[in-house]
């Protein structure tokens, strides 16, 4: 008998939801931050503590960006530079 490992996984609409497949990014709710799963700040911070609770994953990332997550400067420097150039900054009028 073989045991099935499920993992959490957080949808396009933020919700989370089970997957017999491993999500292949990791992300943070307060900061809506998304980045690859060796990404070293992460892994300073889930290092450092307090960072581990406010983890989730997706199963790609596509689905994170539908969540509304913006791309990790630290690992994904060219997504997150490309990302600030879609976005407008300052107040709205």
């Amino acid at each position: 008998m073989s045991i099935v490992k499920n993992y959490t996984l957080t949808g396009a609409d933020g919700r989370p939801y089970t997957s017999p497949i491993k999500g292949t990014w990791g992300g943070h709710r307060g900061g809506k931050i998304y980045g690859r799963l060796d990404c070293p700040a992460a892994l300073r911070a889930i290092a450092r503590g307090g960072y581990a609770k406010n983890r989730l994953f997706f199963a790609d990332e596509a689905t994170a960006l539908a969540a509304g997550y913006r791309p990790c400067g630290a690992c994904c420097k060219d997504r997150h530079q490309a990302w600030k150039k879609t976005t407008t900054a300052g107040p709205s009028t």
